[in-house]
């Protein structure tokens, strides 16, 4: 039952790690770009949760009721203002600016927030949990994994049954017919941007409730989520589900091992599988 309650932990663990990972499989899928700064963009809507909850005095679910949709206009204005202008052959442009703001955003949010660790209060949400199976399972890991379901199904759906995404596809397999087919890539690009770090503030409430956090921490989430988005193929929605998934259970595996060892084991889980499949086990298939 030890064994089992590990992996059950770990799949839940995933939902959260598919949170981080689902907006960088978007714009990776999308525009074919690398966010460096989205492990800090994840730890700025936290910080930006915890002002909400702070100041109006909301529940942190209803803080999203205000974050998601700031982090949905931060988005589209950084992509149609700053990234928009980086995009092109060369892949180090986008990768140096997106470097820079990842520095801009730590150093903000450190001077404003200081390094003290931080968490958002959610009151019983955080310690409630339901017995299934003789297995003691958190209410919040729970709410966690289903919104990382809904949130994968939602973009799936956008993706393959509405003009936008259609769209997305359309300047994701040739930017430039598409642009002369009368779609404007740089807005297209924007509203990607902005879906994605829609997707992010949920990620950024959720993992304030579950854990501390302050300003240094983005660079780990940042590579939870490439790893997630790796093992399960770039550009594939579920795919970033079943590596999220696939991440926890390894870690918390390991962890079940010897404590010590819960990052290391997810790591050499993604190094083995990026040895044996560098495409991902499952590799976006063109629709």
């Amino acid at each position: 039952m030890e064994w089992a309650n590990a992996v059950v932990q770990g799949t839940l663990l995933g939902g959260l790690y598919a949170l981080f990972a689902a907006g960088l499989s978007l714009i990776f899928g999308v525009m074919r770009l690398v966010n460096i700064a989205h492990g800090d963009l994840i730890v700025l809507a936290a910080y930006l949760g915890l002002t909400v909850v702070s100041v109006l005095g909301l529940h942190p679910l209803l803080a999203l009721l205000v974050v998601v949709p700031v982090m949905a206009l931060f988005g589209y204005v950084l992509q149609r203002v700053v990234l928009n202008r980086t995009l092109g052959d060369d892949l180090l442009p986008p990768l140096l600016v997106t470097f820079g703001l990842s520095v801009i955003l730590q150093n903000g949010l450190l001077a404003i927030y200081t390094a003290d660790p931080q968490k958002i209060n959610a009151g019983p949400l955080e310690t409630a949990s339901v017995s299934v199976a003789g297995l003691s399972l958190g209410v919040l890991p729970l709410l966690t994994f289903c919104v990382a379901i809904a949130v994968i199904w939602g973009l799936q759906w956008v993706f393959y049954h509405t003009a936008l995404g259609r769209a997305f596809r359309a300047v994701s397999d040739n930017q430039d017919i598409a642009q002369l087919m009368g779609l404007n890539r740089r807005h297209i690009f924007g509203l990607a941007m902005a879906l994605a770090l829609a997707v992010t503030a949920l990620a950024g409430i959720l993992l304030g409730i579950r854990t501390s956090f302050d300003p240094s921490i983005g660079g780990g989430r940042l590579i939870f989520g490439f790893e997630a988005v790796i093992i399960g193929g770039l550009g594939n929605l579920w795919g970033t589900l079943a590596g999220g998934v696939i991440l926890g259970v390894a870690q918390t595996l390991g962890a079940k091992v010897d404590p010590g060892w819960q990052l290391l084991a997810g790591h050499i889980t993604f190094l083995i599988i990026l040895a044996l499949r560098p495409n991902g086990l499952f590799p976006r298939i063109s629709a």
